[in-house]
């Protein structure tokens, strides 16, 4: 005889399901708790800050932004009556710990990509099972897992453009999960947030962010709406554009902790577009940007060493150079060339780079300057509030010529052209190096060019007041050609 749906209520209610939260920080479209919320039993949120010999720390940046969406978090978890639960320490002993102290007969939690958070997720499903305890995982981060697309000879895919349309012809986001009507935790001992002391130190250069981040679901939502509302309609021409407030979306920091899900924007995007949405072609751009960042997580689940190896092995002969006082100038937005320090201070001083600018700098570090890739890319994870494992590694193998699918190495950015390009206005530069507001454009993006009775006037010093080029253009990308022959030739 089968129970009566009334008896599988009562009995579920007596059950304790933990879900364990990483990078889905949110409630609304999270497959983990909607599932255990599903099952009618009482539903305990947790957060680990984790701390384990195979994982990669979490940056500067991210750590300020992992304070605020926690805060805001823990408020929207206590106004359904729960509690979310917080501890820190290595995870093969604080998650067991914790599905003691609540009881539960279950845990969730999103997976991951990485193969150290791959194997201790895999370690604990193991111990669970022989312990009589339910582990299961759901797709909490993600539009697609990074195996459900195959080429046609039946690998995954390594080039963008085809994976692109694999997924725009055939991908259908799934409906949203609702939040849990109510959580709970309460009694459940945990740490407070306020003791971790997430913010920088000596100094605490985070001071900037708050003018521009709201971190946690809510601002997530803001975020989009604002995005759909007034910069969709001229994203694909205007994405370019770092001069310009509403230029891009602003959502990947919320995206990277989770806050919003891929599918919420997928979804949103789409709605749009079957409305009618008269620029259809700057919704798609945008969504092949979305489609990027899964792209990058297919890239680092089949090569879990690209954060810190060449995707293409060949570029291990590359004949980098290592400059500790080149790499401090570039840091420091100090190179002289001014679109490259105006993205350097921007990021320093909010946390977040133009995406555009992202590749003008990474291709002076690389090209220009012979400086390995991963120096840069240790530093963006440090500073940046977006820091994403998979994203951030793609983004400068693909710069560096060393990535799949990458930008060649011989094709060396003009920082003076794409500067006068993409910061027509000079508003970008003259905001983050307002040294220079007094140039005219004409010599904004080569100062070294202007007259020395224009630079007077503009009450610029070159050297003193504004550095001189850290390297004259055509000799560093001669340069750079040079090492790139130099690969080549040692490829014979």
């Amino acid at each position: 005889m089968m129970p009566t749906k009334e008896a599988v209520l009562a009995d579920t209610e007596h059950e304790t399901v933990l879900v364990w939260l990483r990078r889905d920080l949110r409630l609304v479209d999270q497959a983990a708790i909607a599932a255990a919320a599903s099952r009618g039993a009482k539903v305990v949120c947790a957060y680990v800050l984790e701390e384990h010999d195979a994982l990669r720390p979490l940056g500067g940046a991210s750590r300020w932004w992992l304070d605020k969406s926690l805060k805001s978090l823990r408020a929207d978890i206590s106004d359904l009556g729960g509690k979310l639960v917080c501890r820190r320490g290595n995870p093969e002993t604080v998650i067991p710990a914790l599905v003691k102290d609540s009881g539960a007969t279950a845990i969730f939690w999103g997976r991951r990509y990485g193969q150290g958070e791959r194997d201790i997720d895999a370690g604990l499903k193991s111990r669970f099972k022989d312990e009589g305890i339910e582990a299961e995982s759901f797709n909490t981060t993600l539009l697609t897992e990074p195996w459900s697309y195959e080429t046609t000879s039946g690998g995954y895919y390594k080039v963008f453009t085809p994976y692109w349309k694999a997924v725009k012809a055939s991908y259908d986001a799934p409906d949203a999960h609702k939040a849990p009507k109510r959580l709970h935790g309460q009694g459940i001992d945990g740490d407070r947030i306020e003791d971790w002391g997430l913010h920088p130190e000596n100094p605490d250069w985070s001071t900037g962010f708050e003018e521009l981040w709201e971190p946690g679901e809510t601002g997530a939502k803001r975020a989009l709406d604002a995005f759909l509302e007034d910069g969709l309609r001229t994203y694909k021409d205007s994405r370019n554009r770092p001069d310009l407030e509403n230029g891009t979306s602003r959502l990947s920091p919320h995206l990277s902790f989770g806050e919003i899900s891929p599918a919420q924007i997928w979804r949103s995007v789409r709605s749009k577009i079957s409305h009618g949405f008269k620029q259809e072609d700057s919704a798609w751009t945008f969504l092949s940007e979305v489609v990027w960042r899964e792209f990058s997580y297919v890239l680092l689940y089949y090569n879990p060493e690209m954060g810190w190896k060449n995707y293409n092995t060949k570029f291990d002969k590359m004949p980098w150079r290592s400059n500790a006082s080149r790499l401090e100038l570039w840091q420091s937005g100090k190179t002289g060339y001014p679109i490259v320090d105006a993205g350097m201070r921007q990021l320093w001083h909010v946390g977040w780079m133009h995406n555009r600018v992202r590749m003008i700098v990474a291709s002076l570090l690389t090209k220009h300057l012979l400086i390995p890739w991963q120096d840069g890319e240790d530093w963006f994870w440090d500073t940046l509030v977006d820091a994403d494992p998979a994203s951030n590694a793609a983004g400068w193998q693909w710069t560096a010529g060393s990535g799949a699918d990458a930008s060649p190495y011989f094709r060396v950015f003009n920082p003076i052209t794409q500067g006068q390009k993409f910061d027509q206005t000079g508003g970008y530069v003259r905001k983050w190096c307002p040294e220079l507001k007094g140039l005219p454009d004409k010599y904004l993006h080569e100062p070294w060019a202007a007259p020395a009775d224009i630079l007077k006037k503009a009450g610029v010093k070159l050297g003193e007041t504004y550095p001189d080029a850290i390297i004259e253009h055509s000799k560093g990308r001669e340069r750079a050609l040079d090492a790139w022959e130099q690969l080549k030739e040692k490829q014979d």
